[in-house]
């Protein structure tokens, strides 16, 4: 690779330009009408000369436009930041700023298998989210729809399956975004919210704005420990992929505890086909997790006391994994 190239690869500059604006709200001002640098710089709290270089770049790179000397104006990629699920994963004020800074530690990462999170902010991941009531909730924002695209409320590879479906429990669903669509989507079903309290402490506004309120029940709880039992279905998206080996089987052994003898566990996310595996860095630096591929999950699941009964994509076009207790 020609040594250019490996410049262009190690640049730095740019992506910090882009946390930089994201967290300004450049692009909401801009749209609010706020175009020329004093402007800008008066609406977002920021030194004009400072803040025009930091454009300036960002136009050479094609992200905003510079119609007029010290004027700007959003394109199409510049409008990807006004607020929403994109600018929330770059705010370097709230998670965005903790998962930009963790790529710090990846070096230590890499030599130990470890994450080295605490590195950087005193604490572990999940102990620094408690420690910061405002980082925590936009780690839950970010992981809500808002975040990750509307849940795609048929899970089941089968529709026809849902006609023995009455009882879904969402395992480790955040503020209740999936449940909340699933139970939308089904009338006849009940669900029950497991998460921590601070965040489903969060979800009586997600599940009453669904209209599904009457329907749902919260359970807040780690999900280490003994999960609600005899349910129909058991839901695990976007939870495996955080979790290294031991923590992630454990997870699994406690949704094979309480779905027998009958009951079935989907997974959303974290697994992939054989042939397509996910490398899954930034959960490596942020919590030890890791992605795995279906023959690495299938032995996984076997330990936990699963296996796996049906594999294959959802029209959304998500990797969904079906298992039952052995």
């Amino acid at each position: 690779m020609a040594c250019m190239d490996l410049w262009a690869l190690s640049d730095l500059c740019t992506p910090w330009c882009v946390h930089v604006v994201a967290t300004l709200r450049i692009a909401d001002h801009i749209l609010a009408g706020n175009a020329d640098i004093p402007q800008l710089a008066a609406a977002s709290g920021a030194d004009p000369d400072s803040l025009h270089r930091v454009l300036r770049h960002l136009v050479s790179k094609g992200l905003f436009e510079e119609p007029a000397p010290g004027r700007f104006a959003l394109n199409q990629a510049a409008r990807e930041l006004l607020s929403g699920p994109f600018r929330l994963g770059l705010d370097l004020d709230g998670i965005g700023g903790r998962m930009a800074h963790a790529w710090g530690t990846m070096l230590s990462a890499v030599r130990t298998g470890r994450p080295a999170y605490h590195e950087a902010f005193g604490r572990g991941f999940w102990e620094d989210l408690d420690a910061h009531a405002d980082v925590a909730a936009s780690f839950d924002a970010l992981m809500s729809p808002a975040g990750h695209g509307v849940p795609d409320a048929q899970v089941l590879l089968d529709p026809a399956d849902w006609k023995s479906v009455r009882t879904v429990v969402d395992v480790g669903g955040g503020t209740g975004a999936l449940l909340a669509e699933v139970l939308r989507a089904h009338p006849e079903t009940r669900g029950t919210l497991v998460d921590l309290p601070r965040t489903v402490a969060r979800s009586a506004e997600v599940l009453l704005a669904a209209g599904v309120a009457g329907r749902a029940t919260t359970a807040a709880q780690s999900f280490f420990d003994p999960l609600p039992a005899g349910k129909d279905l058991y839901l695990l998206k976007s939870v495996l992929g955080d979790w290294p080996d031991p923590e992630a089987k454990a997870i699994l052994r406690r949704c094979a505890e309480a779905a027998r003898p009958s009951g079935r566990i989907v997974i959303l996310g974290g697994v992939s086909p054989d042939d397509s595996p996910s490398p899954e860095l930034l959960m490596m630096v942020l919590i030890g997790g890791k992605g795995r591929t279906l023959h690495e999950f299938r032995e996984l699941a076997h330990e936990a006391g699963l296996e796996v009964r049906a594999s294959g994509r959802q029209p959304s076009g998500r990797f969904v994994v079906e298992c039952s207790p052995a």
